[in-house]
């Protein structure tokens, strides 16, 4: 075993926390106090290595299977393994049972118990990446948008939990926020969502502009699927919109949280544009100096 196969065996959890830097969004930025990245970070571990589990992206080696108890050769049997994770979440809330065995889950535990943190929202996560597993096409937009109640909104709601600042509007336009930028990273992930034989795109969508599967596998994008793509830019960005005036309902640090969220989608959405909606040959990404400018542009409500 080599030196980096120890590391992976004995603390997983690095590599699933460093992808919070790939993230379209920021998670626990500098500005936030050092209790809010701390709790955020606990929340965000827990939500990256639940889609690893239902997208099958976990790190070789195996080491999360005998974590949470899975035998190493069924460590490939995503409902198994997530299963066994939401077995391992329970003890996060119910220390009967022992300490959770993951880290990551171990690491929530003061989090929850900080917070007051209710176990529905992990569970909707661990829900969605079941439906994963089992739905891999979607017929209407409210199928999506139900899809989405489970895999995007729950992390929003943790985030107002954390913060303190839970309301039923706020709650609401989280909701808006947080299943539009599901739909953003749907567009942008088209071609890896169709290698693992999953379309997010609604099929009364592409019928409606003519788009057939064999398109989206297409090393570039036709008019008919660059049009289907733009519309549903517009449907996110839309709810965008609508969820935005979340932003100057709080104050301070938060404000400036929830605007690199929007912002982030928003960005996202004018790289989409620019690359004439064409996100075939990989997920048009933004830049930093973009995304700075789109927040500039939410905290002062101009959009």
């Amino acid at each position: 075993m080599t030196a980096t196969d120890t590391t992976r065996a004995v603390a997983p959890e690095h590599g699933t926390l460093a992808k919070a830097a790939d993230e379209n969004f920021p998670v626990a930025p500098f500005f936030l106090p050092r209790a809010w990245r701390t709790d955020l970070m606990a929340v965000y571990g827990f939500a990256r290595l639940v889609d690893d589990i239902g997208d099958g992206d976990l790190a070789p080696g195996g080491a999360d299977a005998r974590l949470l108890g899975v035998p190493e050769d069924r460590a490939d049997d995503r409902l198994l393994m997530l299963d066994a994770f939401e077995e391992d979440l329970r003890r996060v809330f119910d220390a009967s049972d022992g300490p959770p065995r993951h880290p990551l889950l171990r690491g929530l535990v003061p989090t929850v118990r900080r917070r007051a943190l209710t176990p529905e929202p992990f569970l909707g996560l661990i829900a969605a990446n079941r439906q994963d597993q089992l739905v891999a096409r979607y017929e209407t937009y409210d199928d999506l948008l139900a899809y989405c109640e489970l895999s995007a909104n729950p992390v929003g709601r943790l985030v107002l939990a954390v913060t303190g600042t839970s309301t039923p509007e706020r709650i609401r336009r989280s909701d808006e926020i947080c299943t539009a930028l599901q739909i953003v990273e749907h567009l942008q992930d088209v071609a890896e969502d169709l290698g693992r034989d999953r379309i997010y795109l609604p099929a009364e969508d592409m019928k409606r502009f003519h788009v057939q599967e064999t398109d989206l596998a297409a090393p570039t994008a036709n008019a008919s699927v660059r049009a289907l793509i733009a519309y549903e830019s517009g449907r996110a960005r839309d709810l965008l919109n609508e969820g935005a005036p979340l932003v100057g309902s709080v104050h301070g640090r938060l404000r400036l949280l929830l605007a690199g969220f929007v912002a982030g989608g928003r960005a996202a959405l004018r790289a989409i544009a620019a690359a004439d909606h064409d996100v075939l040959p990989g997920p048009p990404k933004a830049g930093k100096v973009h995304l700075l400018r789109e927040a500039g542009v939410v905290l002062r409500g101009e959009g």
